[in-house]
């Protein structure tokens, strides 16, 4: 084996290591979470919370925080994601192509699942908001943003070699997902646990789809070389 291709070899097992261990880690916190909102230990917490960022509210603000919420919704995220794939196609990006709607479409079976299995019902929202007729845990807008916007940067700043500017690209997309799980508690519409266990699915459901990703990747390599022997 070549220098360059152990090394590179060495990285990608790095990272499927480094991506096992946080999807057990998010796993592991999502169970428990789950458990401590089913036995309704988390009341407090998410009241207090609630309460808190309920105070920030100005006429201003909740403008605002539709208008971000929106951006998470599943009709915003329907058409940027159809829309995101013809440019891929377009682009000559298949890997990226299939990989992304697989990661949305599977975003949306993982929410409506949760949602039916725990049947938690919605808080009462605020501004005379109208509640969203599904379950309240976990948030679809907090985990559907997660894998869209990581999706976004992820596939943006893999093109890009210039490290500050991938850095910049993570962190706008980081800013724009938790903007997101603060509008629905900010709106009433989400109690906080609600997006923790969001962003907690999401990021596990991200981590398998590149872990498969990879491990197909690296078994296409190894068929190609053992065609070219």
């Amino acid at each position: 084996m070549k220098p360059n291709d152990k090394r590179l070899w060495e990285v990608m097992s790095l990272s499927l290591l480094l991506g096992l261990t946080a999807a057990v880690a998010a796993l592991v916190f999502l169970a428990w979470l789950t458990d401590e909102v089913l036995e309704g230990e988390t009341r407090t917490f998410d009241e207090a919370t609630r309460e808190a960022v309920h105070r920030l509210a100005s006429p201003y603000l909740t403008t605002l925080m539709k208008s971000v919420s929106f951006c998470g919704s599943a009709q915003f995220l329907f058409v940027a994601t159809t829309i995101g794939v013809f440019v891929l196609i377009w682009l000559g990006w298949k890997r990226e192509a299939i990989l992304f709607p697989i990661t949305m479409i599977g975003s949306s079976i993982l929410n409506t699942t949760l949602k039916l299995t725990f049947h938690r019902a919605r808080p009462v929202p605020f501004f005379d908001l109208i509640a969203p007729k599904s379950y309240s845990f976990p948030s679809g807008h907090a985990l559907a943003s997660f894998c869209f916007y990581g999706a976004i940067a992820a596939i943006v700043s893999t093109r890009i070699a210039n490290r500050r500017l991938r850095l910049i690209i993570w962190l706008i997309a980081v800013v724009i997902v938790l903007l997101i799980g603060l509008s629905r508690i900010y709106l009433g519409v989400h109690y906080t646990t609600d997006v923790l266990a969001g962003y907690s699915a999401a990021l596990i459901w991200v981590l398998v789809v590149n872990f498969v990703e990879r491990r197909l990747a690296k078994r296409r390599e190894r068929l190609a070389k053992l065609a070219q022997e």
